[in-house]
């Protein structure tokens, strides 16, 4: 049975975190839910991920193109490698969930996350 993707979070560095914040939450009629991770500042609204930080933090964030949960963590990885894809970061706890991040192999860098 396919993996299943059930959503995809989009990413957007901004360089106020604060200031943006607003327009995300209007825009999507729902509150920012903050929170740190690795030494960036992020907001999560909806659908967006927003990130601030110093730049040598937030490259680890920018480098991914979008975040996509999934129901089962390790089926999601172990499907991506058998069709093609590599790890980039090894399955691991985060303050929501679990992620892993896999380099498609068309190029595209995702974090995975669930449980």
């Amino acid at each position: 049975m396919p993996m299943k993707i059930d959503s995809v979070v989009a990413r957007q560095r901004v360089d106020d975190l604060e200031a943006a914040i607003p327009f995300y939450e209007r825009l999507t009629g729902l509150p920012a839910d903050r929170f740190e991770f690795a030494g960036v500042r992020l907001a999560s609204v909806g659908p967006f991920l927003l990130f601030c930080g110093p730049d040598e933090a937030v490259r680890r964030v920018a480098g991914v193109s979008a975040t996509l949960a999934v129901g089962d963590l390790a089926a999601a990885v172990e499907e991506g490698i058998a069709a093609g894809a590599t790890v980039v970061v090894p399955a691991q706890p985060t303050p929501n969930g679990r992620r892993a991040v896999l380099r498609h192999p068309h190029g595209g860098v995702y974090e995975y996350v669930g449980p």
